[in-house]
């Protein structure tokens, strides 16, 4: 059993076997993870090369059933977390993961939020930061934050394309630049539409150090009185502030000082937890982050972002 004190909590990494790997084959995802499946080997063999303890999976994506077969949405995701509660079950300690919901609308999310969690006993749930196009403030998620708030379950948000990136990319994948905009794009709606008045009790983790909500932080805070849209919330700079230092941010793709400086502006080092992008992340890519981070951060602070803050949000980690 590899001590969890001494290692590292990856909450970012991404789970490519099974069913997503099928899907790939069958829906035109990205080559790489059609042309070499996820597999636990693999996994844990990169998990020891990077002094990973566990990993918490998560796939990057929200499932819909539009221009599929009725129901298609539930059944992918029903047998994605059936297959990452069989391998929290199969390599005990080493995984843990973040259920992933259908994105047909609350009914179908509620279900399988409540199978996910109570049933197979996933450590919390995975959001994209938009869903078709429906970002964190739309009126319909609000019951599915509702119960996630009741829960106090940990919600890792991953940045996904919004509608118009094929414009906004300049023919660029949309992760380099439309990732980043999309993470702030959809908490900054949450923060104007009152989300967080409404559920004040959400644990969001947000992917790469929050993109670019952390340097826009200051500008989102004073411009509440004169950037809201007809319908949003009285929202006051003071709230934006405490919002964004009760969030969670992780390290994936972010372990510079030039990522980390501005989140240290907006939350405490307790908030920022170690992430890998594994999967998605090429491993030189990765081996750089996590070599940044300790240059960037030594002794507790480091210990504290690499494990004991994950095992603190996390119970069945400590």
């Amino acid at each position: 059993m590899i001590e969890l004190s001494a290692r590292r909590i990856d909450v970012h990494a991404h789970y490519f076997g099974g069913s997503v790997a099928a899907l790939a084959r069958t829906h035109g995802l990205p080559p790489a993870i059609a042309a070499r499946p996820w597999t636990p080997e693999d996994a844990l063999a990169a998990m020891d090369r990077h002094e990973v303890a566990t990993q918490v999976l998560s796939v990057p994506f929200t499932a819909t059933s539009e221009g599929q077969r009725a129901g298609f949405a539930r059944t992918l995701c029903r047998r994605i977390n059936e297959e990452l509660a069989g391998l929290i079950d199969q390599y005990p300690g080493r995984f843990r993961a973040f259920a992933c919901l259908p994105g047909d609308g609350p009914e179908a999310m509620l279900d399988e939020l409540a199978y996910a969690l109570d049933v197979l006993r996933l450590d919390g749930v995975s959001l994209t930061s938009n869903v078709a196009g429906r970002y964190l403030g739309a009126p319909v998620l609000d019951s599915v934050l509702a119960e996630l708030d009741r829960r106090r379950a940990p919600v890792y948000i991953h940045p996904a394309a919004c509608a118009h990136a094929a414009e906004l990319s300049l023919g660029r994948h949309a992760s380099l630049l439309e990732f980043p905009f999309d993470t702030a794009r959809t908490i900054t709606d949450a923060l104007y539409c009152g989300v967080f008045l409404r559920h004040r009790g959400l644990r969001l983790i947000l992917s790469h150090l929050g993109g670019a909500l952390p340097a826009l932080a200051w500008r989102i805070a004073a411009c509440t009185t004169v950037s809201a849209g007809p319908g949003d919330a009285l929202v006051t700079a003071e709230h934006v502030a405490e919002v964004l230092r009760g969030l969670y941010y992780d390290t994936a793709m972010a372990g510079s000082p030039h990522s980390l400086l501005p989140v240290l502006q907006v939350t405490g080092i307790d908030h920022i937890l170690f992430g890998t992008d594994v999967g998605a992340a090429p491993e030189p890519i990765i081996a750089g982050a996590i070599g940044e981070l300790t240059c960037a951060l030594s002794g507790p602070d480091l210990e504290a972002v690499e494990c004991s803050n994950a095992a603190r949000l996390f119970p069945r980690l400590a």
